[in-house]
């Protein structure tokens, strides 16, 4: 019984050795960024945030608009769809010789007809109007 235990065992050898080769090398880059790095005394203007090289101007932790927020939210929403249109691509190809393409589009049809459906909603109730 043991020896089927080691022999389970000796299979996670490599995910150790990455581990520990990983550890190895951010180790080494610390060490090297701490002894090689430049030494001084850092100024103000280096330690500023910038925006695309401007200097900010207001508070930089100021509120935003909740229109910034429905907009990423329908943004995830329909890059979603995406990552289900992939693998039901890949399937569809697939199911093409055994009969079933007709019912898997329809499918899909109809998912992305109420993604449709939503998109047209979020466009009427102005969701993608930053004037507002």
């Amino acid at each position: 019984m043991e020896e089927s235990t080691s022999g389970q065992l000796i299979q996670y050898a490599p995910v150790l050795i990455v581990f520990v080769l990983s550890a190895a090398i951010i180790a080494g880059m610390m060490a090297a960024s701490a002894l090689l790095g430049k030494r001084g005394a850092r100024t103000p203007a280096k330690d500023s945030p910038y925006e695309c090289g401007m200097p900010s101007s207001g508070p930089l932790n100021g509120r935003m608009s909740i229109q910034f927020y429905l907009v990423a939210m329908l943004f995830i929403l329909f890059d979603i769809e995406l990552v289900f249109l992939y693998p039901w691509a890949v399937i569809f190809k697939e199911s093409l010789g055994e009969g079933l393409g007709g019912v898997l589009f329809f499918s899909m049809l109809t998912f992305v007809g109420f993604l449709g459906v939503g998109y047209v909603y979020a466009l009427r109730r102005g969701a993608f109007d930053w004037t507002r």
